[in-house]
């Protein structure tokens, strides 16, 4: 089952019908120790008339958005890239192959870009571009309740002038966006589910690439064992796993870009860039 937060409220999909779910507020479902049972009831009852896509809104509440960074090896490769001219490189091949992964925060619920609105490329950055990620929806116990897609804008040439930059290569306004639903699921996806996406620019494709989960190096549930480790959610959390699709290096996304990320499973979500 697939859940949709509207700007009418919640609502679950199932056999390509939708139903409303009675919740007063967003983080109060996600952190629903009943939610399996509350959305069986919902499912039980009558469906809505018309499902209007545009209504839908970004799955995040007060939660907050993190990331988790060098998982695929395509990555390690561009960050090595990017870096060696400050000396940086060989710090992204240690985090690749340690105990530990890179985690960081990406942005506060308010910040987070609806389905079908506008991302934003900064303005002192001059490479900039999009990182398509599964992203894990977490309950406020640690536990993974689904997955969506996400939209990790990435300054490039700010990250790789200095790594200590990550901060402000990575957050700013209109830099992540997620949705367009969460696929409920306490199960991992299989190895074998697919990450696309394609950058549209007037019309014509610019780039388009696709990963398979299997080159996820890091596994789901220790991604979420750090990141709970010692940082308590008391209304769940959404994490971002890392990209394993990076446009050529003489790529950079340009103003009116369509950007469309799907993942089996789950579904497309579409942004334009501001």
């Amino acid at each position: 089952m697939r859940l949709y937060r509207t700007v009418h409220g919640a609502l679950i999909e199932k056999d390509s019908k939708f139903y409303p779910v009675d919740a007063r507020d967003w983080d109060e479902l996600l952190c629903d120790n009943e939610l399996p049972d509350k959305l069986s009831r919902a499912v039980a009852g009558d469906p809505i008339k018309a499902f209007d896509p545009t209504s839908v809104i970004a799955p995040v509440g007060s939660q907050e958005v993190w990331a988790a960074g060098v998982t695929y090896y395509r990555s390690r490769n561009a960050r090595i890239e990017e870096s060696k001219d400050a000396g940086g490189g060989d710090f992204y091949d240690r985090v690749y192959s340690a105990a530990r992964p890179e985690l960081f925060f990406k942005a506060a619920g308010h910040r987070v870009v609806n389905p079908g609105a506008a991302v934003r490329i900064r303005s002192d950055a001059t490479w900039s571009v999009p990182e398509p990620e599964l992203t894990l929806v977490i309950n406020r116990g640690g536990g993974i309740i689904g997955y969506t897609v996400g939209n990790d804008m990435s300054s490039r040439d700010i990250e790789g002038e200095n790594p200590l930059y990550l901060p402000q290569a990575k957050v700013y306004d209109g830099s992540c966006a997620l949705g367009p639903c969460i696929l409920l699921s306490s199960e991992p996806l299989p190895k074998t589910a697919s990450i696309a996406m394609d950058i549209v620019r007037k019309g014509v494709t610019a780039f388009s690439g696709a990963t398979a989960l299997a080159e996820l190096k890091r596994d789901p549930k220790e991604l979420v064992e750090f990141l709970y480790r010692e940082t308590t959610f008391p209304h769940g959390a959404l994490l971002m796993t890392g990209t394993g699709i990076v446009p050529d290096d003489d790529f950079t996304l340009a103003h009116g870009d369509v950007i469309r990320i799907t993942i089996d499973g789950i579904g497309t979500l579409e942004n334009y860039v501001e």
